[in-house]
């Protein structure tokens, strides 16, 4: 399984930083040539790859960490995104009147043919970079996907980068959560859980 993420703002450094605790091979791109984030990304660890988008995007699990209204045009750099799983790490707020699904189900339609997950939007850029073991737990982060069968190979990595994966079920149920609404964000948006080792 491979992984990339697109996006090395804030919350896409700190997703590179968990790969890296784990020695976890990740390559990184946005829409500029690596080269001027190649200094950043060593900084990080020598498991983090920056790579041309082309390039990164040859990867099974992609993580979308750009700003929800840059999503169309990570969207085009592929035909079809058959075989790819997309993790939808962004937020959209406000959510624009009239919307009556959720950003997550906007995102999965830019991206045909893909399977699309919900995660690690929840927490802040700097709680997601810290480690997730602590004090005997592990850091939550929740999950959701109208493609039951996506979750799985995500929760894996979850649980692989050290944290505690926790399945919503689809976008508009348990999803809904993590999803934010008109003017309010989802209860769970921003939500620091813990769960203990049984």
């Amino acid at each position: 399984m491979s992984y990339a993420i697109i996006g090395f703002g804030k919350i896409g450094q700190a997703l590179a930083k968990a790969f890296a605790r784990n020695g976890v091979e990740v390559s990184v791109a946005t829409t500029r040539d690596p080269e001027s984030f190649a200094a950043e990304a060593a900084a990080i660890g020598p498991t983090v790859l920056p790579r041309k988008l082309a390039d990164a995007l040859k990867a099974d699990i992609i993580f979308l960490a750009v700003r929800f209204e840059s999503h169309p045009q990570v969207a085009k750099a592929l035909p079809s995104w058959k075989g790819k799983t997309i993790v939808d790490t962004t937020n959209l707020f406000p959510v624009p009147e009239g919307l009556e699904i959720p950003s997550s189900a906007v995102v999965a339609k830019a991206f045909t043919g893909a399977r699309l997950v919900k995660g690690f939007n929840h927490l802040v850029a700097a709680t997601l970079a810290a480690d997730p073991v602590v004090e005997g737990g592990h850091r939550v982060v929740f999950l959701s996907s109208d493609d039951e069968n996506a979750v799985a190979p995500v929760a894996a990595l979850a649980r692989q980068l050290g944290f505690a994966p926790v399945n919503l079920g689809k976008l508009d149920e348990g999803g809904a959560l993590v999803h934010a609404h008109g003017r309010t964000w989802g209860p769970l948006i921003f939500q620091d859980l813990f769960k203990k080792e049984s």
